[in-house]
């Protein structure tokens, strides 16, 4: 599948992320956060032969492995190094045994936060698939799909 077609869609991309904030806004994570959740995503055509029946899908395989980074971003005044604070020190040791799932309150969390990027990522594709059909430009992005 070629991936030529996401280039024809960066207008449409740039104004759905701006619509999209009310949705970050009522999530758990803030915009830093979903900007990392974004550039985990892949968009993909399912179908793009068929454009009544093809679906624009996230392929959200890269974003496990950026989980653990999104506390990160959580801290005020961390640029992804993460901070010397008062409990075990965080940084690179804690985001190795949390990508492993080793340490405290990793795991299940983890996945929590994996499944509300999946759903927003998911939503995020509806919508945009919604915008090209509107304006009637969904064919020709499947036809670019399609190679």
């Amino acid at each position: 599948m070629s991936n030529d077609w996401t280039g024809m869609i960066a207008g449409e991309r740039m104004q759905l992320d701006q619509e999209f904030g009310d949705r970050i806004e009522a999530s758990s994570f803030n915009r830093q956060q979903w900007g990392l959740v974004m550039t985990a995503l892949d968009f993909e055509i399912a179908d793009p032969e068929t454009p009544d029946e093809a679906r624009l899908v996230p392929d959200t395989s890269s974003v496990p492995t950026i989980i653990p980074e999104l506390d990160n971003l959580e801290q005020p005044g961390t640029m992804g190094g993460g901070s010397q604070s008062s409990d075990s020190g965080g940084g690179l040791m804690d985001s190795v045994k949390g990508a492993l799932g080793l340490g405290g309150g990793g795991g299940g969390s983890d996945q929590k936060r994996l499944d509300e990027a999946t759903d927003l990522a998911t939503d995020y594709c509806d919508r945009l698939q919604e915008r090209l059909e509107s304006s009637g430009r969904w064919a020709s992005v499947c036809k670019r799909a399609q190679g």
